[in-house]
C-alpha cells in the first residue's frame, strides 16, 4: 500500500477547531494538521501532563502553532459539562468539532463514573453530552461537526433492551453498539441541524485500521500489555500490507472535516481493501447506520441518559 498518501487541507486561519482524543494516535495527527493548517486548536484530554507534552509536540513541529489542552474526561458527565461551560462562557465560535477519542474493548466488563457500560458510555454519550453543551457555540460557528466512528459498525446492532449489557455482556458486541451509535448520532445532528436551521453541516468518517494505541497496553483500564492483534496490526502497517498508517488513518476524519465539497451526513473512510487503508474517500453508509428511525430513537434514549444537563 502506498505510503505517501495525501489530501490538501484548505487555509483555516481565523478557525477554532476542537479535537478530542488528541494527546496520541490519530487525533493528534487530526490536531497537528489542523494547526499546520492555520486553525487554532483545543484539544481536551483526560492526562494533563499527556496532553501537554503533546501540545509542545505539535508547536515544535508547526512553528507558530495556536493550541491549548483542556480537562475531559468522557466517561463523566459532570467533566463534559464542565468543558462545556467553560467553553461557553469564553464565547469563542467553534468551526470545527472532531469527535475522535474513543476506547475499545477493555478485558472485563466496566462502567463510566455514571453507572454507563464504559465504551457505550464514552464513545458515544461522552461525545453527545459535549456536543449538546457545545451547541451555541457550534451553531453561532456554523460549524462542521464529524464523528469517528469504526470498522467495527459495519454490522452489529444498538442492544435497546440492555444498552448497558447488564445481562448479557459481550464486549466486541459492545464496542459495535458504541460505534454504530456514534454514526447514528451523527446523521440525526445533521437531520435536526437542517430542519431546526442551526447551520451545523454534521457527518461522521472512519479511519479502517491502523497501529494506534487503541488496542495497545492500557493499565489504567486493566490491560497490562499489548495485544495480539495490535502487534500483528503494527507489523502489517510496518510492511505496507493491507492496512494504514496512523498518518493515513487520520485522513479521512480530516478530509470529513475541512473537505469543501463534504456535505452532511456522509460518511468517509479508506477506499482500499475491505476499507482497511488507502487513501481516503467517500462511502456508503453501512447497514447498521442507515435507518432514521434507529438515529431518532437514540437521540430520544441518549437524551434521558444524560439528563437535564445538556438539553438539546
Amino acid at each position: 500500500m502506498a505510503r505517501n498518501i495525501d489530501i490538501a487541507i484548505p487555509d483555516l486561519s481565523g478557525k477554532l477547531a476542537v479535537v478530542t482524543g488528541a494527546s496520541d494516535g490519530i487525533g493528534f495527527v487530526i490536531a497537528r494538521r489542523l494547526a499546520g493548517a492555520g486553525a487554532e486548536v483545543i484539544t481536551p484530554v483526560r492526562n494533563p501532563a499527556k496532553g501537554e507534552k503533546a501540545a509542545d509536540r505539535i508547536r515544535s513541529l508547526v512553528p507558530g502553532a495556536r493550541i491549548a489542552t483542556r480537562a475531559l474526561d468522557l466517561s463523566s458527565l459532570d467533566s463534559v459539562a464542565a468543558l462545556a461551560d467553560q467553553l461557553v462562557g469564553e464565547g469563542r465560535p467553534i468551526d470545527i468539532l472532531v469527535n475522535n477519542a474513543g476506547v475499545m474493548t477493555p478485558p472485563s466488563q466496566q462502567v463510566t463514573k455514571d453507572g454507563f457500560e464504559l465504551q457505550f458510555g464514552t464513545n458515544h454519550l461522552g461525545h453527545y453530552a459535549l456536543t449538546l453543551g457545545l451547541l451555541p457555540l457550534l451553531r453561532e460557528g456554523k460549524a462542521r461537526v464529524t464523528h469517528q466512528t469504526s470498522i467495527a459498525a459495519r454490522s452489529g446492532a444498538i442492544n435497546w433492551g440492555d444498552l448497558n449489557w447488564e445481562r448479557s455482556y459481550d464486549v466486541r458486541k459492545a464496542y459495535s453498539q458504541s460505534k454504530i451509535a456514534v454514526g447514528l448520532f451523527a446523521r440525526e445532528l445533521d437531520e435536526r441541524s437542517a430542519a431546526a436551521g442551526w447551520g451545523i453541516t454534521s457527518n461522521l468518517s472512519h479511519p479502517g485500521v491502523s497501529p494506534t494505541n487503541l488496542l495497545a497496553a492500557q493499565p489504567g483500564m486493566g490491560r497490562p500489555k499489548d495485544t495480539g492483534p495490535v502487534r500483528a496490526i503494527r507489523a502489517l502497517s510496518r510492511m505496507g500490507i493491507l492496512v494504514g498508517t496512523v498518518e493515513t488513518a487520520a485522513l479521512p476524519a480530516l478530509l470529513a472535516a475541512t473537505g469543501p465539497d463534504a456535505k452532511g451526513s456522509e460518511f468517509y473512510g479508506p477506499k482500499g481493501r475491505s476499507n482497511l487503508g488507502g487513501a481516503p474517500a467517500r462511502r456508503d453508509l453501512w447497514p447498521p447506520l442507515r435507518s432514521m428511525d434507529d438515529a431518532r430513537r437514540l437521540w430520544e434514549v441518549s437524551e434521558g441518559l444524560v439528563g437535564v444537563r445538556f438539553p438539546a
